[in-house]
């Protein structure tokens, strides 16, 4: 996202809307969840009342439609620490190895089953002997791999190319729309607000955690890792490609940069095998931390339902991993999932903002967020974004993706809900879910709050 919008251009906006749209809500995600003790089902019914029940279960089936593709992507980033430390990408075209992967079909399948395995057993663990345990390693590694990283690849030899890209903004691009879209949308999507997952992880806090600091530590961490890993691609492609080729490399879409073009850039530099495997080692442990708190936010639903954790997890993961079976066979189905749940996202965040307003804006900060004790009290700017400032956001961010689909991504589909990238398919399925919940509305308040 930094090389397709201007490099330093988009850090600008991109910090901005970190206190403007991720911020407020990881404030009411923390909130709701301390308060409530449920799960995002159950929090909207205690917020905003029965009616209202379905939106929760929209924001709770979005994460899961994410986790049912996002667990092959998390398959992917563990076979290549296979791949990278026996040297096999060394040997052969990455482009070429990536399509054999990921058309062998059993592969793909294998390893998102031991990925979905792996997280199961820590979630069936519970909240202390499992993903506590295992975060307070994975977490730590992961910064350690990419400092060590970081630092490798701005000293390689024409490094600053890289450095400089990164931080220094162009005052054109800055005036760019688009760019200021991108960056709010990534500020949307890479810090987890209005998923539900620190809604559901907020409900085993202390009382007396402070929501506006455990908030602010959370959104500028998340950050913080993003520009490591910034620092540790960059300067790296810049200092192995000519400068037309790195821009043509960093602009590549996501799959093309990390799976074909991170193991070309490795192969040409001495120690490569070495530095390629911690790479998709630190990758794999990101991804796998936000898959334990996808399984986590479902177990938590069914949980809530009358379920036993058990009997939850097994429900999920078999779930997970049946329904994302197409997403590992297909990578049309998978860049469908991923545009369709991606920018239903964006509605999850509304969804958030809408559960305040009904509730008053400033009557949840002061009986919710501003508890005694807290060392930063939330103040009126609160209120401000909740109310105004995130709808806009939303309908801005909603407004750009639905134009790319109609204007750029596919223009004489936008409107067939069996294209990938279509308008469409976003209406359709988002209306079909929606439409299920709605019908199932009074079932759900009765099995998650009533508990009959």
């Amino acid at each position: 996202m930094v090389a397709q919008n201007g490099g330093g251009s988009f850090l600008i906006p991109w910090i901005l809307f970190l206190f403007t749209w991720s911020i407020p809500l990881l404030i009411v995600e923390f909130s709701v969840g301390k308060w409530a003790g449920r799960g995002v089902v159950g929090s909207f019914s205690a917020m905003m009342g029965k009616r209202y029940t379905w939106m929760g279960a929209f924001v709770g089936f979005c994460t899961m439609a994410i986790m049912f593709y996002y667990s092959v992507v998390t398959g992917w980033c563990m076979r290549y620490i296979i791949f990278s430390g026996l040297g096999t990408l060394n040997t052969v075209d990455p482009a070429r190895h990536w399509e054999l992967f990921t058309s062998s079909g059993w592969q793909p399948i294998v390893f998102h089953f031991l990925t979905l395995v792996f997280c199961a057993i820590v979630v069936h663990r519970g909240i202390v002997r499992g993903i506590e345990k295992v975060n307070r390693v994975i977490i730590p590694l992961l910064f350690f791999l990419l400092i060590v990283a970081a630092v490798r690849a701005v000293t390689l030899p024409g490094a600053g190319v890289g450095l400089t890209f990164l931080f220094r903004p162009d005052l054109d691009l800055l005036f760019s729309y688009r760019v200021w879209l991108e960056a709010l949308s990534q500020s949307a999507w890479s810090t987890g607000a209005g998923w539900g997952l620190v809604l559901t992880y907020a409900i085993y806090s202390r009382r007396s955690e402070d929501v506006g600091l455990n908030s602010f530590l959370t959104g500028l961490g998340n950050n913080s890792a993003s520009l490591l890993a910034a620092l540790a691609i960059l300067p790296t492609v810049f200092s192995v490609l000519p400068y037309d080729n790195a821009i043509a490399a960093i602009s590549s879409d996501n799959i093309g940069l990390t799976f074909t073009w991170i193991p070309h850039l490795f192969n040409n530099l001495p120690f490569g095998r070495l530095f390629m495997t911690i790479f998709f080692l630190a990758l794999t442990l990101a991804a796998i931390s936000s898959l334990i708190s996808m399984l986590e936010l479902s177990a938590r639903i069914f949980m809530d339902m009358g379920f036993g954790r058990r009997r939850a997890i097994k429900v999920v993961a078999i779930a997970g991993f049946l329904f994302g079976i197409p997403s590992a066979l297909s990578m049309g189905f998978f860049h469908n999932q991923d545009w369709v749940w991606g920018i239903g996202l964006l509605v999850s965040g509304l969804f958030f903002s809408i559960s305040v307003i009904r509730y008053g804006p400033g009557k949840f900060r002061e009986e919710l967020v501003n508890l005694p004790g807290n060392d930063i009290r939330i103040g009126r700017w609160f209120d401000v974004m909740i109310t105004y400032v995130i709808p806009v956001e939303f309908l801005l961010m909603i407004g750009w993706w639905f134009y790319q689909s109609v204007a750029v991504f596919d223009r004489d589909g936008w409107w067939n809900p069996f294209h990938s990238t279509s308008m469409g398919t976003c209406l359709l399925q988002w209306g079909v879910v929606i439409l299920v919940f709605v019908l199932l509305n009074d079932y759900l308040w009765k099995k998650t709050v009533k508990g009959t």
